[in-house]
């Protein structure tokens, strides 16, 4: 099963404070253990939201909108990409997680869809589509 672990931001994750002392130490360690449990694909810390911006869609519409956002709890500051055998397997990596933030931090796991969870409404034209990303990818 594969997982996206998204670290939430926070008021000083967005003004761009850099972490406190040993943190990055920790947050390396932690991910050392992780690669080698073998669980972790990817991850990286992510730059304020005043560095990007978002496209809102409406039909054929596209507005571009760009940062800062202000509803800081509901934005990403990070995130790391897992194969974990099921859900409880992640929550015990998480909470073996050094705080990521100074102060109260939150970190979501959320389960990502894969191409099986989507047979009953995959046509042969989409699933040829998909098998051509899939082996571009490799």
């Amino acid at each position: 099963m594969r997982v996206m672990v998204l670290v939430k931001a926070t008021a000083d994750s967005e003004a761009g404070v850099m972490p406190p002392d040993g943190l990055l130490e920790a947050m390396g360690l932690y991910n050392e253990a992780l690669v080698k449990a073998g669980i972790m694909l990817a991850g990286d810390g992510l730059k304020p939201s005043s560095k990007g911006c978002r496209v809102a869609f409406d039909g054929a519409g596209r507005t571009v909108i760009d940062g800062p956002f202000a509803e800081t709890r509901e934005l990403v500051a990070g995130y790391w990409l897992w194969e974990v055998k099921d859900m409880a397997e992640a929550v015990e990596w998480v909470k073996r997680c050094p705080n990521p933030m100074p102060g109260p931090s939150e970190i979501e796991i959320r389960p990502l869809y894969d191409l099986s969870d989507f047979d009953a409404v995959m046509t042969p034209e989409a699933a040829a589509v998909h098998d051509r990303v899939r082996d571009r990818l490799g």
